[in-house]
């Protein structure tokens, strides 16, 4: 009867340690990009690296490139994935992706992309930092081999029922979207910007 108990004692334990160490991964896990951010940040070589891409002149590729965006303010530099509507939470756990009834960076009007605020799998969320984007700063673009640099002209927040988010546009435009807040997130962080140049 000893043992038993002892047997059972053991095994509360060990379920009292792994539920501690779940709660700890389910509460901590969230603010470990913010971390990342801050010690690059802080640092700022990536940064800088990736102002130097959206700063410079576009190179030809000798071969075709896959089709990416480069966000000095979110230290981001990620690819850009397309999928129809009916795959696109496959496609969104990729990444950034391009909603399909919007048009594409190379052709005008406006194109829409959007991504995770945050995900306990990978990546943990590609737009993390979207709230990092303020009006005035510059991005790159690179679609179907060709560059394309744009400047942040609104950031809003919008309910999920505002689909003119998505609506075309006549001048050559960009949009980001994710979910917001990070904890319960009920609204659309909405990052809009204008091609700078022609097409």
């Amino acid at each position: 009867m000893k043992l038993l108990t002892s047997s059972f004692k053991k095994a509360n334990d060990i379920l009292l340690v792994l539920i501690i160490a779940l709660n700890l991964y389910v509460i901590v896990t969230p603010y470990v990009p913010a971390l990342s951010y801050h010690w690059q940040n802080r640092n700022d070589h990536k940064r800088q690296a990736l102002i130097r891409i959206v700063k410079a002149p576009a190179p030809v590729p000798a071969k075709p490139q896959p089709n990416h965006i480069v966000i000095p303010a979110m230290l981001l530099d990620a690819p850009i994935y397309e999928g129809s509507v009916t795959d696109q939470f496959k496609t969104l756990d990729k990444g950034i992706w391009r909603w399909p009834g919007g048009s594409t960076p190379d052709k005008g009007g406006n194109t829409v992309l959007l991504a995770h605020r945050f995900t306990y799998t990978n990546p943990r969320g590609t737009f993390y930092y979207l709230n990092k984007l303020t009006v005035g700063q510059e991005f790159a673009v690179f679609y179907n081999n060709r560059k394309l640099t744009y400047q942040v002209s609104s950031v809003s927040e919008v309910p999920p029922t505002d689909v003119d988010i998505q609506a075309p546009s006549d001048k050559p435009e960009l949009t980001l979207y994710t979910c917001t807040p990070l904890w319960l997130p009920h609204d659309r962080l909405v990052v809009v910007a204008d091609l700078e140049g022609k097409l």
